[in-house]
């Protein structure tokens, strides 16, 4: 009696793991290819604050002067100055596409890619911005670069 238990014990465990098995197999809710950008980014206290104000705005100002490149980065003009721009230093590049990050050419500049026109940006470095803060600034223009 005892070896009949066992046995039934056995194959009920098996019957439930095969079970599972199945069930996970045919899930009608398939994992998604490619992640989405979940975290919010703030352009006035993260990227504006934390990022183009400390490390752009010395060259990127209109204080008393022309901003290097046409582009003010100061705290009110920089969102203007950036998404949906055309870029005046490389023809046919737009500063930043909102959803497109890798297609920015902010992010290009900052990454040193290799058809940039001019120097890597900002122009003081190295040291360049942290990858942190690229991927900050990726993670905005993935969102839909919103003036937040």
């Amino acid at each position: 009696m005892k070896e009949y238990v066992v046995g039934l014990t056995l194959r009920i465990a098996g019957f439930a793991g095969v079970a599972m098995m199945a069930a996970a197999c045919g899930s009608s809710n398939p994992t998604p290819t490619t992640p989405t950008p979940t975290s919010s980014v703030s352009f006035a206290q993260q990227i504006q604050a934390q990022i183009l104000t400390p490390a752009c705005v010395s060259c990127h100002t209109d204080d008393g002067r022309t901003p290097t490149g046409g582009l003010n980065l100061k705290s009110g003009s920089a969102f203007a100055s950036l998404v949906g721009v055309a870029s005046t230093g490389k023809p046919g590049a737009i500063r930043v596409i909102a959803g497109n990050p890798s297609g920015s050419y902010l992010v290009q500049k900052l990454e040193g890619a290799a058809d940039i026109v001019g120097l890597r940006m900002p122009r003081n470095g190295p040291p360049y911005l942290t990858d942190a803060q690229v991927a900050l600034i990726r993670l905005w223009i993935q969102n839909g670069a919103p003036n937040n």
